[in-house]
């Protein structure tokens, strides 16, 4: 495990790789590369780009380019190369052989940061499933070392590889890690449970990596969430209530963030932790109007969402960062229904985003006000159970109150409003 995703070290001179094949925009991509490369401490040095109809089976990149990529990390003393594609096992090792320099792809850098960056139990957990099995299939391009016989006593069994004992001993820790995982998902939706049951509202804030997501919480709850300019600088859910301008109190919920081509194997290990979208009452969708890929990067968070079953959840599109963009005020002008443009970092627009989250929730308290018969104020401790007493006001013919009711209490005090009623 620590051979294959070996941390890159501080300042770790990094060549960047990519095969253009026309699938997807090459440039935008290593732009994307270079800033996980920085998260992971490295220095992106120079890139190295090649057209092709489709990746090489050996090589990836092909024989000729992979020569200049050779003289490239002699004259540049590099230390590491990174490909902006999966590579197999076996073109690794050819990789490494004509350049002998160590060798990643793009989905073991994103591992290697998930790792850096797993601090909780479950995180790691999540993590070390992940990169178990990305190494699975890859074992049998990986040395003659692996080829060898075994002939351990009552483990390994007559004639049995040293390739086919590590690959159950990976299946094994993989079903061991799977189990413990799982533990960790009951209680996880148990609590969920009990917040439907309970009526709680939730808020899940969703967002590709680095749109603000964590700023977001920490402005609106003092959460004190890590926040910093890095890509997946938060793994782990963080919860936190907060009220809404119409009184009602629902709890936000951040989320790792998501990245295009994020490996199958994250989407599969981080399910449990991304299933708190499909959950939620509402989404916000955080956006980074700064970046100039927003679009791109909002239309994968889409797909990923409809992926994990979101459809039919009311999103809130927050577009973050206006105070790094000069066109803000224009913007403001065309955004559409369900947009709001704020800066998380100033404070800018937070109550529109929080009228706007109002909105969009199910209706399921009304405001009112009521007059109550002096021998009915036993009924305001039961409308403060789940709901709210804005004023309170004894008069000759009753209470006088304006209050915020759940709708499941509202029949026993509708026969004492005194105006109309506004569902929330």
């Amino acid at each position: 495990m620590a051979e294959l995703f070996d941390n890159i070290k501080q300042k770790d001179r990094v060549l960047l790789a990519a095969v253009d094949t026309g699938a997807f925009d090459v440039s935008a991509s290593l732009d994307e590369l270079e800033e996980l490369v920085k998260t992971a401490d490295g220095e992106p040095i120079i890139r190295v780009v090649q057209k092709r109809p489709s990746y090489d089976k050996a090589t990836c990149i092909g024989s000729g380019r992979l020569k200049e990529i050779a003289e490239l990390c002699q004259t540049n003393e590099i230390d590491r190369v990174i490909f902006d594609c999966e590579l197999t096992a076996t073109q690794i090792r050819n990789i490494e052989d004509v350049c002998g320099v160590f060798t990643i792809d793009r989905t073991m850098l994103i591992l290697d940061i998930f790792a850096s960056h797993a601090k909780t139990h479950e995180g790691r957990l999540q993590v070390e499933i992940a990169q178990n099995k990305y190494r699975l299939p890859r074992l049998a391009g990986m040395g003659m070392n692996l080829s060898r016989l075994g002939g351990g006593i009552g483990t390994r069994g007559p004639g049995e590889t040293k390739l086919e004992t590590d690959k159950r001993h990976i299946r094994a820790r993989i079903a061991a890690l799977t189990d413990e995982l799982h533990e960790i998902e009951k209680r996880r939706d148990m609590m969920r449970k009990r917040r439907k049951k309970d009526g709680v509202l939730t808020a899940a804030i969703v967002g590709y990596t680095n749109a603000g997501k964590s700023t977001l919480l920490n402005a609106l709850t003092e959460a004190g969430v890590l926040s910093e300019d890095k890509l997946f600088a938060t793994l782990e859910t963080t919860s936190r209530a907060i009220e809404l301008p119409d009184g009602r109190s629902v709890t936000l919920i951040d989320t790792v963030g998501f990245i295009s081509r994020l490996p199958h194997h994250l989407v599969e290990a981080f399910k449990s932790t991304l299933e708190e979208a499909a959950q939620a009452d509402v989404i916000i969708h955080v956006v980074d109007l700064s970046n100039a890929g927003c679009e791109n990067q909002a239309e994968v968070t889409r797909k990923l969402l409809s992926e994990l079953g979101c459809d039919g959840i009311p999103v809130v599109t927050v577009f973050n960062k206006c105070d790094k963009v000069p066109y803000a005020d224009a913007l403001e002008k065309e955004k559409g229904e369900n947009e709001v443009i704020i800066s998380a970092k100033s404070g800018e627009g937070l109550d529109k985003m929080l009228s706007a989250v109002a909105a969009a929730l199910p209706s399921t308290c009304t405001r009112c006000r009521l007059l109550l018969p002096f021998d009915k104020a036993g009924l305001l401790s039961t409308i403060r159970i789940d709901g709210r007493v804005y004023s309170e006001e004894y008069t000759a013919d009753g209470i006088a109150v304006d209050v915020l009711v759940d709708n499941k209490v509202y029949y026993l005090i509708e026969e004492y409003k005194v105006n109309s009623v506004n569902k929330l």
